[in-house]
């Protein structure tokens, strides 16, 4: 397996949507109704706004395996000196071989030469690919945060902060 991590460009859009939107249906979709589920797509994985989120930044690496997009890291500063993952999805046929982890490190290494000393995410309740993958990289859970979305469903995130 020849594996690549690499700042995405515009050429990956589809690749990304594509494995951001199959990944956030596998997580949510045991807690949220269809329509929650393809609203959520709709907003944040369309063409467009995925193309946007690569231009400025949001999308901050992609995983190429024999130049085969397999997974998407974003992330950002929320503070000075706090790393924030916003989004982060291996394409299930990738899963279990080390693309996560490999996406994780290049977006620590970033945040930490902008200054981060704690690395912040966000992970729905009952992900069991996402918590016990942050789990065993040292994140430690902090606090659950429930909010009701526009369809009236709880969402409940639940969040996880480790010292980098």
């Amino acid at each position: 397996m020849n594996l690549t991590i690499i700042k995405p460009k515009k050429e990956h859009t589809e690749a990304v949507a594509s494995i951001c939107a199959s990944g956030w249906r596998q997580t949510a979709e045991d807690f949220y109704s269809e329509t929650y589920i393809r609203k959520n797509i709709d907003f944040w994985y369309n063409l467009k706004r995925v193309s946007d989120d690569i231009e400025s930044g949001v999308y901050t690496h992609i995983a190429l395996v024999d130049s085969e997009a397999a997974g998407v890291i974003g992330g950002g500063m929320t503070a000075p000196d706090v790393g924030e993952i916003f989004v982060f999805y291996v394409d299930e046929k990738y899963r279990f071989q080390g693309i996560g982890k490999k996406l994780l490190e290049a977006l620590t290494k970033e945040q930490r030469k902008s200054g981060a000393k704690e690395q912040w995410v966000s992970v729905q309740e009952g992900n069991q690919l996402g918590i016990p993958f942050y789990e065993a990289r040292g994140f430690t859970f902090q606090k659950k945060k429930m909010e009701r979305v526009e369809t009236g469903e709880k969402m409940i995130t639940l969040r996880y902060m480790r010292q980098i």
